[in-house]
């Protein structure tokens, strides 16, 4: 598995890769509207295909992940882009990694908590909110669960 930082070349792919996990480039997240694609990229690459994506910003020097996706599962993309993220992280002199993921992403919390990613606060009804901005987002997410809550996850760094 090999990760690298997307280029302005990487462009098309990473808009299609969002828009095929994530219905479009934006993603709404804590009251925030992001416009995924214009943010700093990682690209897990295995046997020459692009087979995840990460995005994230850094504000208040924490790391923000703003999307991970793996297009396969179960060959070390998610793992990898993560532990990238974190380095980057790391060289920044970043507090924290952090994300935020919805009440219905139990295999998420999974993975997050398996690499040692805590759960540090729960927005009740946030999901509700950033739905009056992206419509788009689902009524009933993975397992039939209904979507409404945030729940914030992060990685200590400092």
């Amino acid at each position: 598995m090999k990760v690298r930082a997307a280029t302005a070349a990487d462009h098309v792919a990473v808009v299609d890769l969002l828009t095929g996990s994530w219905g479009g480039t934006i993603a709404v997240a804590h009251g925030t509207v992001y416009d995924a694609a214009q943010l700093p990229a990682l690209l897990a690459e295995h046997d020459g295909r692009i087979v995840g994506l990460l995005t994230y910003t850094m504000a208040d020097g924490d790391l923000e992940v703003v999307t991970i996706d793996a297009t396969e599962k179960h060959v070390g993309a998610g793992g990898a882009l993560l532990a990238a993220a974190t380095e980057i992280a790391r060289q920044a002199g970043a507090g924290r990694l952090w994300l935020i993921t919805t009440n219905d992403n139990l295999d998420a919390l999974r993975f997050y908590q398996r690499r040692g990613m805590r759960i540090v606060g729960v927005t009740p009804g946030a999901v509700d909110a950033s739905r009056l901005t992206k419509p788009s987002i689902p009524l009933t997410g993975d397992y039939g669960i209904p979507l409404h809550d945030e729940l914030t996850l992060e990685l200590r760094l400092t």
